[in-house]
Formats: structure tokens, sequence, C-alpha cells
């Protein structure tokens, strides 16, 4: 008898549910976050077991892994495309969990994509480098801000990051104002530091790659947004089509029609977050140094404004991204602005 076994996973306990072929529940049970514990549970199914399904939204690795480990065909449920009839009268955890193996017997799962665990460190050391810039554009505004507030005067945020204890001190502020920039500027420069130390390793994971070399070669894309575009891609292979790839950097709009006229959208934000930022930030230095980037933006800002044009730029990078990888072929300006 075939098995098919759906675990929904929370943060801190996983609802297991074990289905035969017709869908009849013959365990379920709510235990802790213990890979040894759902282990055990799973353990006399296992043979009989066609697959397992696992919903999380952000905490997966370990089970997901671990189940791998112990010879499990795992698959990673999309949760965004995944929904159930809204007019269920009662839907619970088990009910969810019974669910993913319906969908597993029946060919319909939503499958989100399990990254290789050999790069998921490089992965996410990407996107921490990313949340201490940001955390350190707060400390350089909040300081540009307390000496417009105090001077008038406005400095530029090179100028910010280059302070030293002695230079706030020179200003001369109340004992008040003098210690929360202080403040601003002991966290800004740990965060430079630390920022530091992450690009030099990402330069030693990714330097040397053979998609690095490539992406760098389309205008507007350096060092730091071909890492960010090559590891949040992973293998371009599991992009079917160009439309897959620009879908997944939500460089396409999310919009539901019917008989020619719009009847709604869907959800925007779906796809990678990382790459709509990258793309995004590699059109507005492609304007800046490609003649041929800034000649489509301006075409397209006249004819709508120069959100839409960014956004429509971002999405040509993205495509030509995606042929680049497939192919292995450097970028190529007349292809992409024909």
């Amino acid at each position: 008898m075939k098995k098919f076994i759906g675990i929904d996973l929370h943060s801190n306990n996983s609802v297991v549910v074990v289905s035969d072929e017709e869908d009849r529940v013959i365990f379920q049970k709510r235990m802790a976050n213990e890979l040894k514990l759902i282990e055990v549970a799973l353990a006399p199914h296992r043979d009989e077991t066609v697959g397992v399904v696992v919903e999380s939204t952000y905490n997966w690795y370990w089970l997901v892994d671990g189940l791998m480990d112990a010879g499990y065909r795992v698959h990673l449920a999309n949760p965004s495309g995944i929904r159930k009839y809204e007019g269920l009268k009662y839907s619970g955890d088990v009910a969810d969990a019974a669910y993913l193996g319906h969908l597993l017997r029946l060919g319909l799962l939503a499958e989100g994509y399990i990254y290789p665990r050999e790069e998921r460190g490089a992965r996410d050391l990407a996107r921490k480098r990313l949340q201490l810039v940001r955390y350190r554009t707060a400390q350089i505004l909040s300081i540009e801000g307390i000496l417009m507030r105090q001077t008038g005067a406005r400095m530029k945020s090179e100028s910010v990051k280059g302070l030293t204890a002695e230079q706030v001190e020179e200003f001369g502020f109340a004992p008040d104002v003098a210690l929360a920039v202080e403040a601003n500027r002991a966290v800004c420069q740990t965060l430079g530091q630390q920022i530091e130390a992450l690009e030099e390793r990402l330069r030693q994971r990714v330097s040397l790659r053979g998609e690095f070399k490539l992406l760098k070669t389309a205008p507007g894309i350096g060092e730091t947004l071909a890492t960010t575009i090559m590891l949040e891609t992973g293998t371009i292979a599991r992009f079917a089509q160009v439309g897959n790839f620009s879908s997944y950097c939500r460089c396409v709009d999310s919009l539901r029609e019917s008989n020619g006229k719009k009847k709604g959208e869907g959800n925007a934000k779906n796809g990678n977050k990382y790459l709509a930022w990258a793309f995004v930030e590699a059109a507005n230095f492609a304007v800046r140094y490609c003649p041929q980037a800034k000649s489509f933006y301006e075409r397209k800002k006249r004819k709508t404004n120069g959100i839409v044009a960014i956004k429509a730029l971002a999405h040509k990078l993205a495509r030509a991204c995606y042929h680049m990888l497939r192919e292995h072929k450097p970028f190529d300006v007349n292809r992409c602005f024909a």
C-alpha cells in the first residue's frame, strides 16, 4: 500500500499526517520540532512511503535535510501556490497536512525549490550582508538628520562613514546630542567592519565561478549584484522558460483578466525579493553607464514614468541574464536592446 506523508511545520511544532491511496488518514500527531521524534513516528511507514511533503515559510532546513539523509523522498511545498476551497466549514493543521499528501498523490503539488545545502550558506551570507547594509544606512541617515537639525548643513554619506569620535566631539553639540551621534557612529563603524568581512568571504566563494564572470559582463552588474543574482538564482535549469525566471524576479505584472477586462490582481510579491532588488539596482546603474540602456529607459519614461521605465529596464536585464546563464555566453548589448 502506497503512503503519502504531509508535514505542516510551525515555529515550535510539526503536525504529521500519513494517508493512503484513498486519502484515509492512517496516522496523525502533533509533535515537537525534534528530528529524532519525527523519524521514529515515520519509521513504521517508511518502506511504503511515496514521498514526504513539508510546508514551511522559513525554518525547513533541518527537517528537509534530516529526512533526505534518512532516505525519504522530500518535497518542499510552496505555500503561496496552495489554496484550498475557501467555502470549507472547517480547516486546521491536521486537515492542512493531510491536504499536502492529497496533492502529492494527485500530482498537483506546487513545489518550492530545495536549494542545495552546500550552497545555502553562501546565499544566506549574501542576504546577511544586505541586511547589515540596510542597518548601516539607517545609522548614516540618522546622523545626517541630526546634523541638519543642529547645524542646517548636510554631510555626504561617505563623509559620515569616515567620522571619528574626535570629529564628533569637535562639533560642539550639547552632551545629549553628541552622545546620540556617537552611538550612531560607533554602530555604523562596527557594521562597516562586519560588512567588509562578509564581502571578503563572499569574494573567496564566488569570484572564480563561471556564472559570476558572465553576469559581470552585463551593464550595471558589478561584484555585489553578480553575487546576489548568482546565489539567489541557483541553477538556471530550474526555470523552464525565460518568463518563469522574470516572474520569479518580480519583473512582470500580477494581473487577472476576463474578456479583455481587468478583474483583479494576484500576489504581486510572489517571487524572490532579493532578485527583484538586484535587477532594479542594476537598471539604475545601467542607465548611468550604458548608452543603449539609457536610450531604452528614456523611451519608456516618455510614455509612462521613471518608476515604470526602471522596472521595464530591470525586466530587460533579467531576461538577458537568463539567456546568458542558459547559453553560457557574455552579455550582448545588441541582442538585449535590438
